[in-house]
């Protein structure tokens, strides 16, 4: 018997102390239990049979609240709330944005023999956010990425990716992408439409934005923080190189993953180490 729940953040950390306030068809307050450090909520207040309403708060993100239904043992299941960031349904406070490598990540997965994925990232990497004062649409984002800084974690595996049958880091050290414009595709949620330049070809690019919030940092600035996803086709940019096993399996997946973590700081530059 009793109330059950995990709350998290839309990139899937737990929000430790949240508040669940469970009330009935009446408003009256029945339930009010506080999330662990992992998130999750048990309570074993028995509770009668019948429809309710869950708001879940917490300190820095928007209130959620979901109908419930309390079946005759007693037990709400409420499953995974997601918390958005307060202020998530805006972008940041306009003007210019300065990725911070450190607090960053940006990755790529690509399908392995058909039954695994292998994972790699690049290390080195830079960028700047610019938004629009009074058109968002008109904000910008530019990034360079080192090609020469992949890890996936295997040496050999690194150097054959940095040859000519890849990314060919002689001739292309840098990959870049430039936007060209902002759509919004929901109420925290943005397409960003841009050129990607990989391989020495250029070609449009949009990658699926969530905005997670805005928050002070310990070094007195201010950052906002974003997740990014899109996919790539390889032939798409002259990276046409596979093996082929057998039963016509590749050894290497035609279809690229990107995820993007990002972190900016408010301002045009890094704060000093």
């Amino acid at each position: 018997m009793g109330l059950t729940a995990k709350i998290r953040t839309r990139d899937g950390w737990a929000v430790s102390h949240a508040v669940v306030t469970v009330t009935d068809m009446t408003g009256t307050q029945v339930l009010r239990a506080e999330a662990d450090a992992e998130g999750a909520v048990r309570d074993t207040t028995e509770l009668a049979p019948g429809a309710y309403t869950v708001i879940v708060t917490a300190v820095g993100y928007a209130p959620a609240a979901s109908s419930a239904i309390v079946t005759a043992s007693g037990r709400a299941e409420i499953g995974t709330v997601t918390l958005a960031r307060q202020g998530g349904t805006e972008l940041p406070p306009p003007g210019p944005w300065t990725i911070d490598p450190a607090h960053s990540s940006v990755a790529a997965v690509a399908q392995h023999l058909g039954i695994s994925s292998v994972h790699g990232r690049f290390t080195e990497f830079g960028g700047t956010i610019e938004i629009a004062p009074d058109d968002v649409a008109k904000s910008r984002v530019e990034a360079v990425i080192r090609a020469a800084s992949i890890d996936t974690g295997n040496g050999m595996r690194d150097t054959h990716l940095r040859s000519g049958d890849f990314l060919d880091v002689e001739r292309h050290p840098e990959i870049t992408y430039r936007s060209t414009g902002v759509t919004q595709a929901g109420s925290d949620r943005w397409t960003v439409h841009g050129e990607l330049s990989l391989h020495g070809v250029v070609r449009p690019v949009d990658l699926d934005l969530a905005y997670l919030g805005t928050g002070a940092d310990p070094w007195g600035g201010t950052r906002a923080a974003f997740r990014a996803t899109a996919e790539l086709h390889r032939e798409d940019f002259a990276m046409n190189y596979n093996q082929v096993l057998q039963a016509g399996i590749a050894a290497i997946g035609t279809t690229l993953k990107v995820e993007l973590d990002i972190q900016a700081v408010q301002g045009d530059s890094l704060p000093r180490a």
